[in-house]
């Protein structure tokens, strides 16, 4: 029996079978695209592709100067990026929304700067007749030697800078002069120095900054060379007058128990600022004169004694000043006629000193021109022999 095999048929590609087995080629015609069938002049009329991208980026480029104005895309832009970064390196103070004095970012009106110069200042407190018409500081400048001048300078751009390193010019103004209207009452000590670390030898201080640790950190040197432009300024005689003749200030975020007892100025950036209400808040006691003789630039040690009026308490310092416990430096003691008239004839208000080596009651010369000396010690200073004699 013959064997016989079934071939499947063999498909060619692009031939397709009729219904009567016939094979014919497979349809091209949908495969064709449509944008190559387009006339040449059709082609000519279409834009080019550069001509494309330049209408585009002019679109969006007028679509950004209509928007821009209104602040469209701006929370999480370029400057919103780069101000956290800014700010991701600040410290405490220097940060808005802590509660640190001087931590918030305040604006003021920049039309008015508020400055006062030197002479027209001291013109100012020299022509005037009664409290009431003196509305600024007497300028206080510079003084002493360089060393002193460095001291101040550094001491009062430390005030500035852990105090208001964060706000507008107004603000860190304002702190200065309060820092000199101090260095020019007897209430403080007469040195820019001596007022901004006093009470640094003990927790409670008058500047929190000088005695809380904040002087541990290193200060970054765009706030801190702004700080000491402010502090040129000030010590170079140049008054705040907003400010007054306050004393005292407190930041917006606390209301201490002594505020209500103040005269209250006024709120410049993120400080509300007082001055005494009563005759210590006055200008005529506004009576000490800068020198110089700065004390080093730096907070006290803990071993430091404090004088018996470093008063914290502003309330208590004030009754302290009126009471007379406090005199401007150099005023005079002498004591009154009033009560010199009321001591017994006989009795002496200063007894005299009989020195050693003079008699009492003799109104020679001493023994020696220097001073007197004792008689067993006139020859202390000669040979008893000479030498190798």
């Amino acid at each position: 029996m013959p064997l016989e095999l079934a071939y499947r048929p063999i498909e060619l590609p692009g031939v397709a079978a009729t219904a009567y087995g016939e094979q014919r080629p497979l349809d091209f015609a949908a495969r064709i695209r449509r944008r190559d069938m387009r006339s040449i002049r059709n082609a000519l009329r279409a834009p080019s592709l550069m001509r494309q991208r330049l209408g585009g980026v002019a679109m969006f480029g007028v679509l950004g100067l209509l928007l821009g104005p209104t602040g469209w895309g701006e929370p999480g832009g370029v400057q919103a990026a780069v101000a956290r970064a800014q700010m991701a390196g600040l410290q405490p103070f220097e940060r808005g929304g802590d509660s640190f004095p001087g931590s918030a970012f305040y604006w003021l009106d920049t039309s008015d700067s508020g400055l006062i110069a030197p002479t027209e200042a001291q013109a100012k407190w020299d022509q005037s007749h009664s409290d009431a018409e003196i509305l600024s500081a007497r300028p206080v400048s510079a003084a002493g030697s360089s060393e002193d001048r460095w001291r101040a300078l550094q001491c009062l751009t430390a005030a500035i800078y852990y105090e208001a390193a964060s706000e507008p010019d107004g603000g860190q103004r304002a702190v200065a002069q309060v820092v000199l209207n101090r260095v020019a009452h007897p209430a403080w000590p007469n040195t820019v120095c001596g007022v901004v670390y006093q009470g640094s030898e003990r927790p409670g201080c008058q500047f929190s900054f000088a005695c809380d640790g904040s002087l541990a950190r290193k200060p970054m040197k765009a706030f801190w060379d702004r700080a000491r432009r402010v502090a040129a300024d000030a010590l170079a005689g140049y008054v705040y007058a907003p400010v007054g003749l306050a004393t005292h200030y407190h930041t917006t975020a606390v209301h201490p128990y002594w505020a209500p007892s103040l005269s209250f100025i006024g709120t410049i950036g993120a400080h509300r600022f007082y001055r005494w209400a009563g005759a210590a808040g006055r200008p005529a006691a506004f009576t000490a004169r800068y020198l110089g003789g700065e004390p080093i630039a730096a907070p006290h040690p803990r071993t430091w004694t404090p004088s018996p009026v470093d008063i914290a308490d502003p309330l208590a310092l004030e009754k302290a000043f009126e009471e007379g416990r406090i005199v401007a430096p150099g005023a005079a003691t002498a004591t009154p006629a009033a009560a010199i008239s009321q001591v017994a004839p006989t009795q002496n208000l200063v007894r005299p000193q009989v020195l050693p080596g003079v008699k009492a009651g003799a109104t020679g010369a001493p023994v020696s021109g220097s001073g007197s000396v004792l008689p067993g010690y006139e020859n202390a200073n000669k040979w008893i022999a000479q030498p190798g004699a």
